[in-house]
């Protein structure tokens, strides 16, 4: 940890970590004055018209009286605060600016949203103090925020092993960094001399503090936010709130919501526009795409899934595999392995009259276990799943190639599966016919892949090698 905080201040941090020291350390003393705060400010020029424009903003200027200097700012708008509007400016341009990579952008939206939730809540219970809450909830995730911008290989290392599915985030970031992010954060926190609040926040014997509780309640509800506003985590969190201020649930749900919106206010005032995507929204369609983005985010193809997965099914055409494990690691692999966000068997069933879904994964796709059941032979019109079926090709729809059997995408299927591309393919075990297996990257969008398309064939004609040696020796 030392050698971390040694690093991050010596070689990466020092300018950022000398401004919020001077800044934070205006809090602690009883008689700052507005010379002090407009010195530390104009010893950068790029933060000191930062400052101004921001000042002179709707959000914090309503009334629009121009503001040319930074004690007409401190005098305009409160010295507390030109001071948080200091502290936060550094932070996003001192981090962004070193590495705008995806997982800091995220991080750096969620302490945003935090700070203002926290600020918010404390107060309805503290007469002062909401800014240095604001700040406490801001620096959160400090040595995580700091490791990601400047952890330089190890961050790209540490990207690579949480992108692993299944992986334990406490035990992977360990292994890289030798510490955990928390430590970081009280290392950092305690070398910054950032304040009683701030380290406060990360000790758990005092969170019956009102500050450090609006701390600690902010920084939950904004992580539990991502999950969307009524996760079961949210609703514990909303009870808890309501308590604490006072409040019914209701109100404090509202509450919530509006601080929300208020953080993408701010943000973008700040001049941190890329924050603000990243920050719920509360729109509820809008809250719907962007869980689906965000999900689809995380789910990238895995060389290494992928390898294992075929070479496990390589293995079960020689080996005695039974059909559950057979189907379970096809699906592993076309899902976590080629990054295929939705895919689905369906097999002959009912006297081979119909098509049954048999296994699902992916985001939505439960549903289909009921819902999905599709006759074979419509007389009237044709359908893509009994074609594939009968002509025993793999097919990718959507694309050109295909463009003359997309009325084979019958209305039906559109409504189950919705639009766009798909890939398509029988599952034959040998020359037996047992069912369809379909993909698609329909919950982010994306467009698929030629890599993920060789790969799907690749697994719907292992599969049926399997299950085809499977039948042979029974």
């Amino acid at each position: 940890m030392q050698s971390w905080i040694d690093r991050l201040n010596q070689a990466e941090l020092p300018a950022l970590a000398a401004v919020v020291q001077d800044l934070h350390r205006l809090t602690q003393q009883d008689k700052s004055s507005v010379q002090q705060l407009a010195d530390v400010l104009l010893r950068d020029a790029s933060l000191t018209s930062k400052v101004l424009r921001i000042g002179n903003s709707v959000y914090y200027n309503p009334s629009q009286e121009g503001i040319k200097t930074i004690s007409r700012a401190i005098v305009m708008i409160g010295f507390d605060n030109v001071r948080l509007i200091g502290m936060s400016v550094s932070l996003i341009d001192g981090l962004l600016t070193l590495a705008p990579r995806q997982q800091l952008q995220e991080l750096l939206a969620r302490s945003f949203h935090a700070a203002v939730q926290a600020r918010n809540i404390a107060g309805y219970v503290l007469a002062k103090h909401q800014e240095e809450v604001f700040i406490a909830a801001l620096l959160h995730n400090l040595g995580e925020l700091a490791f990601w911008g400047c952890g330089g290989g190890q961050a790209d290392e540490l990207a690579s092993a949480l992108a692993q599915p299944g992986v334990d985030v406490d035990e992977a970031v360990l292994n890289v960094l030798g510490t955990s992010f928390r430590q970081l954060t009280q290392g950092l926190v305690k070398s910054w001399n950032l304040g009683e609040i701030v380290s406060l926040s990360h000790n758990t014997a005092s969170h019956n503090d009102p500050a450090v509780f609006s701390v600690n309640l902010g920084a939950r509800i904004a992580e539990a936010a991502l999950e969307g506003w009524d996760s079961a985590e949210m609703e514990v969190l909303i009870e808890q709130m309501a308590n604490f201020i006072g409040v019914t649930p209701e109100d404090a749900l509202q509450q919530v919501l509006a601080s929300a919106e208020e953080a993408v206010k701010m943000a973008s005032t700040f001049g941190a526009s890329k924050l603000c995507s990243l920050i719920p929204n509360t729109d509820p369609e809008q809250i719907r795409l962007q869980q689906e983005q965000r999900r689809a985010r995380l789910l990238q193809p895995n060389l290494l899934v992928l390898q294992q997965a075929l070479q496990d099914l390589g293995m079960m055409v020689s080996r005695r595999g039974d059909v559950g494990l057979i189907l379970d690691t096809m699906l592993k692999g076309l899902n976590q392995g080629a990054g295929l966000e939705r895919v689905m068997l369906v097999v002959l069933a009912d006297g081979h009259t119909c098509f049954r879904t048999k296994r699902v994964v992916g985001e939505g796709s439960q549903g289909w276990l009921s819902e999905f059941v599709l006759p074979v032979a419509q007389p009237e019109q044709q359908h893509i799943f009994s074609y594939v079926l009968r002509n025993r090709e793999a097919l990718w729809m959507g694309v050109p190639a295909s463009y003359n059997l997309a009325e084979l995408v019958t209305q039906p299927i559109r409504q189950r599966l919705g639009q766009g591309m798909f890939f398509i393919a029988p599952l034959l075990a040998g020359t037996r016919e047992i069912g369809v297996i379909y993909a698609d990257n329909r919950v982010s969008g994306r467009a698929l892949k030629h890599e993920q398309f060789v790969a799907f064939q690749r697994f719907t004609q292992l599969t049926g090698r399997c299950l085809e040696a499977l039948s042979k020796r029974t």
